[in-house]
């Protein structure tokens, strides 16, 4: 079987999601901005990790449909086997062995950042210009938009002398 990449938006969805006693989707606690969420609801639909449903509670209708009513989303069984989550009522007891971590992209640019920002020491924008081939305008857009906004992660700066502005992420 194939492992499923998710984005970490997916995986934020999709783990809060499932760990809810209904596996609904809604309300979403990401800190996505405007169409994110349908982007990403929508890219999950279409891998068969989420499914419509019709909505019981009107705080959570993702969309209406002329036949149905309003439509809601829902984790599917993969979403649960794809993030490695098991039956509670499973009769067998669980292994040892830890399930592995879920798969996302790798060897993205985005990825890069995140890693240099999180190294000792951190980065200028010239080195992460050097690494991504991005232009500076495109590094401090990154940063502001896919990290700070959309992922939520707290990017900090400082000036060290002899190095410039230097941007970093908390280590995990």
């Amino acid at each position: 079987m194939t492992q499923i990449q998710l984005s970490d938006a997916q995986a934020v969805i999709l783990s809060t999601a499932c760990a809810r006693e209904d596996g609904t989707i809604f309300p979403v606690t990401a800190s996505l901005k405007g169409g994110a969420v349908g982007n990403v609801c929508k890219s999950l639909l279409k891998q068969g990790l989420i499914e419509e449903i019709p909505a019981a509670d009107l705080n959570t209708v993702y969309r209406h449909d002329e036949e149905r009513g309003p439509i809601t989303l829902r984790a599917t069984p993969l979403a649960y086997s794809t993030l490695g989550i098991t039956d509670e009522h499973d009769e067998t007891p669980p292994a040892e062995t830890p399930t592995p971590p879920v798969q996302r992209r790798k060897g993205t640019k985005q990825e890069t950042l995140i890693e240099m920002l999180r190294a000792e020491g951190g980065a200028t924008i010239d080195e992460i210009v050097e690494a991504t081939g991005w232009q500076a305008h495109t590094v401090r857009g990154a940063m502001s938009g896919a990290l700070k906004k959309k992922l939520g992660l707290t990017i900090t700066s400082e000036k060290v002398e002899g190095r410039g502005r230097v941007y970093s992420l908390p280590r995990d």
